[in-house]
């Protein structure tokens, strides 16, 4: 393929993927993911999406495919939980099941988006986890339902050199919530000192796009039954 002279981004400086903060984000697909150092542990990830920007010109929806167009606003992959979901026991010694755990975060979920009789008429449909998930990305009436996110993050140096973000939901706490309806009192501030890892500055190396859309690696980290 020859050099592309439209596909340069606006010329703005604004990054095509979102960073960890509040953002009104809906949700374009779910996808299960499996965790590297956990026999059978998966992470939930939301690809998610800004609302439309004025004059933006985002990522190709399907770089293989340009007739679907691109998107309208800055998109972003987002972990349902910092901790990958697994089978164990805490160390109180509390039982944990992977599925029940992800089933709990796709009902909350789906109460936000106000589709919770679509969760309930799921019952007793699926073998795997899996296939939940697949049907809620073909027949859950989800998109274009946007939300209001507050998003933390570890940060990670690309190949690029340039700073990126592993990004999850955060725990709630104190009556705060990490999603949910837009412009409501129940949405947790972003706040840096709590919801943002910093990695050690190291000198760039190397220069090119700043805001490809990559995927971080994994990392040992990303699992807890704490």
């Amino acid at each position: 393929m020859g050099l592309s002279t439209t596909d340069l981004g606006t010329g703005s400086g604004q990054p095509k993927t979102i960073a960890p903060g509040n953002h009104v984000l809906k949700i374009n697909s779910l996808v299960l993911e499996d965790f590297q150092f956990i026999d059978d542990a998966k992470h939930l990830v939301l690809n998610v999406e800004t609302e439309p920007i004025s004059g933006f010109e985002g990522f190709w929806v399907d770089k293989d495919d340009e007739s679907k167009g691109r998107h309208n606003g800055q998109i972003g992959r987002i972990k349902a939980s910092q901790y990958a979901f697994a089978d164990g026991e805490t160390k109180s010694g509390i039982k944990i099941q992977r599925d029940r755990s992800i089933m709990i975060f796709m009902q909350n979920l789906c109460k936000a988006l106000e589709i919770n009789d679509w969760f309930i008429a799921q019952d007793g449909l699926h073998q795997t986890i899996d296939d939940l998930i697949i049907a809620f990305n073909k027949t859950a009436d989800f998109k274009n339902h946007y939300l209001e996110f507050c998003v933390a993050g570890k940060e990670y140096i690309g190949k690029t050199g340039y700073t990126n973000y592993d990004m999850y939901l955060p725990k709630s706490e104190k009556g705060k919530y990490a999603y949910g309806e837009v412009d409501g009192n129940k949405i947790m501030k972003y706040t840096e000192a709590i919801h943002l890892r910093k990695t050690e500055v190291k000198d760039v190396k190397a220069f090119g796009d700043d805001d490809s859309f990559s995927i971080p690696s994994k990392s040992s980290t990303d699992f807890s039954l704490d």
